[in-house]
This record gives structure tokens, sequence and C-alpha cells, in this order.
């Protein structure tokens, strides 16, 4: 089992720096970021990370196609990776659908996921060629040329998914594997690593090559409650960006959760955060004591076949700045460390 960590770029940039630094340091795969407007620009910051750090793998995940041309990102995360000596990756999907609706997009009409499958396409090709003629449904080019060169041979290209079974089956067909976002049930990633099986097979290739990654809300410390309640508040944050079928997989319903969804709804955030019950974080969340921390993670992620854990690391910082409430958690350093010291050597 590798483990990553997310980093919401909303720290002082300093801060985030020394984050990934520190994580270099204890031996973490890969640090990722959101590529949403709400948050300082991921490039920039790891960008300044290169020069501090060695092995640390870096990148968008995700990088919303909806918003930015793939093409483009293709040269971020190319001239990214040259920066980092070869440690860049990339995660795509459509975006965050509630981005999207501040934008005045609608992706129940743009055909997402043969969008990002043709973007990947595109990717896929300016990446490996620097060289570009194409005609699709989407995007159209003609000699379109760049010298930003990644210096990976094939750098990893994911698809990122959530609800499946196509999007599960794309990324297990056409890409690198992929970062699944809020998958914390035994039924939830069972259902995600089957569905990427089926499309790895589909196009013959072997399934346990691929990095299959769980992206999720994560707080781990001394004190359970504590560490539970942080999760739980900035839980109920993720709750609209969730399918009907993806919470299903976790034993909550559309009713458990329409309290949250009408609370945002009329603007009161407050209100959302007291929707979120107990019940409904434990599910949706991976957090409390180390010990326990584990146990969730080797009984309901890791059998399924799940190989790769990116921790969206909650602390009082992000607790205070999202919710102006403060719960006495370890900073994102102290979490890190905490992950290096009793939750992956459980993992050897």
């Amino acid at each position: 089992m590798k483990f990553s960590f997310v980093t919401l770029p909303d720290y002082p940039l300093q801060e985030s720096i020394e984050h990934i630094k520190l994580a270099d340091e204890l031996g973490f795969y890969g640090c990722y970021a959101a590529d949403e407007t709400w948050h300082k620009d991921l490039y920039v910051l790891f960008a300044a990370a290169a020069s501090s750090t060695e092995q640390i793998r870096l990148g968008p995940s995700l990088a919303p196609i909806a918003l930015r041309e793939p093409t483009q990102v293709a040269q971020a995360v190319a001239t990214l990776d040259e920066l980092t000596g070869g440690r860049a990756e990339c995660v795509i999907s459509i975006g965050n659908f509630s981005l999207l609706a501040q934008y005045g997009l609608d992706w129940t009409g743009i055909k997402t996921l043969s969008r990002v499958k043709e973007a990947h396409e595109v990717m896929r090709t300016f990446l490996d060629t620097g060289a570009l003629t194409f005609e699709g449904e989407f995007y159209k080019y003609d000699g379109l040329f760049t010298f930003a060169r990644p210096v990976q041979e094939k750098l990893p290209l994911l698809i990122g998914a959530l609800r499946g079974p196509r999007s599960f089956e794309a990324a297990g067909e056409l890409s690198d594997g992929t970062h699944a976002f809020a998958q914390y049930s035994k039924e939830a990633c069972d259902y995600m690593v089957e569905h990427l099986r089926i499309g790895a097979e589909r196009a013959g290739r072997n399934w346990r090559n691929l990095d299959i990654a769980v992206w999720n809300v994560f707080a781990i410390g001394p004190d359970s409650e504590k560490a539970k309640a942080a999760a739980q508040t900035i839980g109920a944050f993720y709750i609209p960006a969730m399918a009907v079928e993806q919470m299903e997989r976790h034993g909550v319903s559309q009713a458990d959760v329409q309290p949250i969804l009408d609370a945002f709804g009329d603007g009161d955030v407050q209100g959302a955060i007291d929707a979120m019950t107990p019940d409904i974080a434990e599910k949706l969340s991976v957090a409390g004591t180390p010990e326990e921390v584990v146990d969730k993670i080797k009984s309901e992620i890791e059998p399924s076949g799940v190989n790769h854990f990116v921790a969206c690391i909650t602390d009082s910082f992000l607790l205070n700045a999202f919710t102006e409430r403060d719960i006495e958690v370890p900073d994102v350093a102290g979490q890190l460390q905490l992950i290096h010291d009793q939750v992956m050597p459980a993992f050897d």
C-alpha cells in the first residue's frame, strides 16, 4: 500500500512547502492537490516545492478538463515533470460539479465521460510526442506542438472516477489507474476495483499493475473523539459531490443527507455541518486513532485490491478557515508524522 496526501493549497504557501518537504523526508509516495479556483494555484506551489524535495511525486488530483483545456494541462504537467526531474503525475476528470455550476456550466449536458476519454487521448498523445493533429467530437488541433516535454518516458496520466461503473471501467481500460474520491466501505471499494478490472481486461491489461487509489477525507490523532469530530465537520462539504449510488454503497441514503443538501442550498453552512451526523461521518471518512485508521484501511479498503491510500488531511487550520470551529487535532505535520510512525508500518 502506497501512502500519499492531499494538500488543500489554502495554507500560507511556505507552510504548504514545509508540509511537502516533510512528507518527502518521511517517504510518502505523492502529494496531490485539486486544480480548483477556490484554492491557490497548485502548479505554482509544486514548482516552488520541486527544488526542496527529492522523491515525492507531485501533480493535480484532479485537473478539471471542463475548465482547463487538456493540452494546457499537459503543458503544465510536462513542465512540472522537468522541474522535479521526472516526478510529476496527473489525474483528470470533468471537475467538481459545484465549481462548474459557479461557472454557469451544466455538467449534465456536456457528455462528461466521453469528453474525459477524449481529453485523455489528446493529453496522452501530446505528452508522449509533443505534437498533435487531431479531430474529435470535443477537441480539434492542426499541427499543435510544444517545447514542454516530460522527463519520464511515460508520465502517469490517470482518470479520476466517482460513481461508476463506466468511469471506473474507462480508467482501467485507457489510463494508468484512478484516484477515486470518497471510497470508504468494502462494498464501495470492491465495486470500484471490479469495474476497473473489467475495463483493464477488456483492453488486455493487467489491472494489478495500475495505480488504484482512494482519495478520502481523513483525520488522525491520539484523541479518537476529536479526530472523528474533525472529519465529521469538514466531511459535510464533500456530500454535495457524491452521487446517490455512491452513498448507497456506504449504507447512506439520499434521505440521510437531504438535510445537509437543503442547508447548503439555503446558504446555511453551519446548518449543513450540524446535519452531518456522527453515523454518516463514520461511514464517509477515515478518522480516529492510528489503531482505528489501520483497522479501517485493513478491513474495508485494502482487501479489494486498492494499492494506494491518499489522505485528504483535516487539521485545525482548515476547520477554522472553513467553519470557524476549533477542534484540537494535530496539524498537517503532526498527522503526517503519525501516519509514518504508526500507520505505514502496518502495511510493509
